[in-house]
Formats: C-alpha cells, sequence, structure tokens
C-alpha cells in the first residue's frame, strides 16, 4: 500500500473531502453571521490533472528554483481553501446559503462514503493476496 499510485490518490481525495466537510460546516455554523464570506474547497481539478495528465502543456522543471505548472506528485496537491466574496445572499453581507450548504454537505459525504468503501475493498484485496481472509 506504501507504494500504490491509487492508494496514495484516495487518500488524498479523502484529505481533500474532510477539509470540505470542515469548511461546509464552518459555513453553516456561521450562517446568520453578518459580514461573513463562505469558504469552498477545490482539489478535484489538482488530482485531475496528476491522474489524467495535464490539460496544457507542462514546464519542464530542470532547477528546483523553478516553478511547476501544475502538482507533480500526490503529495504536491493540496487542498485549497478559498473564500468566496462575490456572492452576495442577504442584506448584511452574509453569503451563507443553507440550502446550498446541506447540498454541499450530502455531495461530499456521499463522496466519502464512496472512498472509504473502495478502500475497504482495496485493504480485502491486499489481505487476500497476503494469504489472510
Amino acid at each position: 500500500m506504501m507504494g500504490d499510485f491509487n492508494w496514495k490518490v484516495m487518500e488524498k481525495n479523502l484529505e481533500g473531502l474532510s477539509k470540505r466537510f470542515e469548511a461546509t460546516s464552518r459555513n453553516i455554523a456561521n450562517a446568520n453571521t453578518p459580514e461573513f464570506a463562505r469558504r469552498n474547497v477545490s482539489f478535484e481539478d489538482q488530482l485531475r490533472d496528476l491522474v489524467d495528465g495535464p490539460r496544457r502543456l507542462p514546464m519542464t522543471v530542470t532547477n528546483e528554483g523553478h516553478i511547476p505548472s501544475g502538482p507533480l506528485t500526490v503529495s504536491s496537491v493540496v487542498p485549497e481553501e478559498i473564500k468566496v466574496y462575490d456572492e452576495k445572499f442577504r442584506l448584511d453581507g452574509n453569503n451563507v446559503d443553507p440550502e446550498r450548504e446541506m447540498a454541499v454537505m450530502s455531495q461530499t459525504r456521499m463522496a466519502y462514503n464512496a472512498m472509504t468503501r473502495f478502500a475497504a475493498k482495496k485493504s480485502s484485496l491486499y489481505r487476500l493476496v497476503i494469504g489472510g481472509r
């Protein structure tokens, strides 16, 4: 499991989804706070570029001072928490829509459950290959 690329992608996906849980729960907790800007967590595009290959030509990194055009390894993918300022939902400046946040929470929960089931299936396959049951 240590060198398995799929396992690392799955771990990074679970990390990103848990950060999205935290951001969404913080949004819901501050639904009545004036001037609160909701947070959004993004990591799927970085993972997609890493797994499927970049959509644009990758820049060659020949020196450690070069800035890479995308993530080079799974560990370099970092879930980004972004404050959304440009949307207004209420007159007091708060842009948290509780219905939207609950939909995001449900979608994140379904994705997290699917990833944990996939991890359990993969672990059972490893156990079968090793010789256990």
